[in-house]
C-alpha cells in the first residue's frame, strides 16, 4: 500500500506564488519518477511537471519559465514551485508517483489539492 498525501493549495491572485508538497509512504522499494498532473473542470486530466530519480526534469511547455518541480530523496517528498500564477492554471493538482513495491511497478494518486487563481 502507498499513500501520497499533497499539501499547499489554495487561493492566490495572479502573479502570485504558492508551494506544492506531496510526500509518499507505503511499501516503496523504488521510485522512478514523480510528478504533478492537473485538471480543471470540464478538462481532461494533463501533465505539469514530472522529476525521475535521477532528476531529470519535463514541464508542460504552459508552466516552462514560471513552475519548478523538485525532490527530496531521503524523505520521498515532491515540491512544485508556482511562480507568476494565472487563472488558466486554475485547477485539481495531482501527485503521481511510478516506481516499485512488493507486488512489481504501480502508479499510485494522490487526493488532489485544490488551486485557485483569481483574476
Amino acid at each position: 500500500q502507498v499513500q501520497l498525501v499533497e499539501s499547499g493549495g489554495g487561493l492566490v491572485q495572479a502573479g502570485g506564488s504558492l508551494r506544492l508538497s506531496c510526500a509518499a509512504s507505503g511499501n516503496i522499494f523504488s521510485i522512478n519518477a514523480m510528478g504533478w498532473y492537473r485538471q480543471a473542470p470540464g478538462k481532461q486530466r494533463e501533465l505539469v511537471a514530472t522529476i525521475t530519480s535521477g532528476s531529470s526534469t519535463n514541464y508542460a511547455d504552459s508552466v516552462k519559465g514560471r513552475f519548478t518541480i523538485s525532490r527530496d530523496n531521503a524523505k520521498n517528498t515532491i515540491y512544485l514551485q508556482m511562480n507568476s500564477l494565472k487563472p488558466e492554471d486554475t485547477a485539481v493538482y495531482y501527485c503521481n508517483l511510478a516506481g516499485r513495491g512488493v507486488t512489481g511497478r504501480f502508479s499510485a494518486w494522490g487526493q488532489g489539492t485544490q488551486v485557485t487563481v483569481s483574476s
